[in-house]
């Protein structure tokens, strides 16, 4: 297995990366009271350390009351987060890494197992969390209004504290996702429409925020998803012609790199290509992708919540497909989460080493 390819620098914008490899978001709930502790700066660190290219947090909300279901997940506002984030990012630095921040707005969600529920209702397009989960209110337009300054806060936020870039969490059923999904949008005003296109606004408009607040040199990174956890096989754009226009229309707005969720690298978005999701995404828009996807390890993220372990895996046909030019970035996330050295065992050859993961590993910060 030869992965000297994914050991060549990526520079883009303001990114200058020692390698390929990133380092996934993973939501750890590690920082009571939205406050990220040294122990969270020292777990980043240490990833730095063992060369990860590219590390994006955890996802970490912006300032709106209800933008959580979960006390214990950072916040990018207000002065003791943002302090604990500076601390992260200097930390980082100083172990020679790269970093941004993964701002988020959850949406309607399902309220937190602890019992523990935001002092404002969940807002999203329709109040709605899946097609038979309401548990929100819609949200106004001038709510609309203040989410986008939010998201354009917290980028503003994340340049001013030195981080490296941004990423906007538009994937997996949360807030901007549910304005994608029609499911989810109901809505009859601009923010809504029977066209993946129309239902894309939202999206735009917190994009050219987030570009406004940071210039054109910084670089801007929106993660994207076909499938929800409630609809695995769902697909958002159906054809590449449609999500032709859905993703251009993003990256009009001031995206520059497409981060392509999916549970499985290796698998088709569409029948007749082998391209995965970020394969036609670099495809249709000529923009960096970063792939991700059950890399190095079997088995899939979600599967690992309900017990399933994964043990090390081939690297190989990940390499034939970024050789071959389908994507720019690979996303990791279990083996980073439970080995902060996995980007070095790999770069040295010492697959041997290679650890796989348990679910016990999301217990604790290793």
């Amino acid at each position: 297995m030869n992965t000297d390819s994914l050991f060549s620098p990526f520079k883009h914008k303001s990114l200058n990366l020692r390698n390929r490899i990133v380092m996934a978001p993973m939501t750890r709930s590690f920082s009571p009271g939205g406050i990220p502790t040294d122990g969270v700066a020292e777990y980043y660190e240490k990833r730095a350390a063992g060369e990860v290219g590219l590390i994006l947090s955890e996802g970490t909300v912006i300032g709106r009351p209800s933008s959580s279901n979960d006390p214990n997940v950072p916040h990018f506002y207000g002065e003791q987060a943002l302090n604990g984030w500076k601390n992260v990012i200097d930390g980082v630095h100083s172990a020679g890494g790269s970093m941004g921040p993964q701002i988020w707005h959850m949406g309607v969600m399902n309220n937190h197992h602890s019992g523990w529920v935001p002092e404002v209702p969940f807002e999203g397009p329709s109040g709605l969390n899946n097609p038979e989960l309401e548990n929100g209110r819609s949200m106004s337009e001038s709510d609309i209004a203040d989410t986008i300054a939010a998201f354009g806060k917290a980028a503003a936020d994340a340049k001013r504290l030195g981080f490296d870039c941004v990423e906007i969490h538009g994937a997996h059923g949360y807030l901007i996702d549910q304005f994608f999904w029609e499911a989810t949008n109901l809505r009859k005003d601009i923010y809504g429409g029977a066209t993946l296109a129309e239902r894309s606004r939202f999206a735009t408009e917190v994009i050219r925020e987030v570009r406004r607040q940071v210039g054109d040199d910084f670089a801007v990174i929106i993660r994207l998803s076909q499938w929800k956890a409630t609809a695995y096989t769902n697909k958002l754009a159906r054809t590449p012609q449609e999500m032709e226009l859905w993703l251009n229309l993003l990256a009009d707005a001031g995206a520059d790199i497409f981060h392509c969720s999916q549970r499985r690298f290796w698998e088709p978005e569409f029948e007749g290509s082998d391209l995965n999701f970020a394969g036609w995404a670099k495809k249709l828009t000529g923009k960096p992708t970063i792939t991700v996807g059950s890399v190095g390890l079997t088995g899939e993220f979600l599967a690992a919540f309900q017990g399933e372990s994964s043990d090390p895996s081939s690297l190989d046909e990940l390499i034939r497909r970024f050789d071959r030019g389908d994507f720019d970035l690979v996303a990791v996330g279990r083996p980073l989460l439970a080995d902060p050295q996995w980007v070095k065992k790999i770069h040295e050859g010492r697959t041997n080493e290679l650890k796989g993961f348990t679910r016990e590993a999301l217990a604790e910060l290793v």
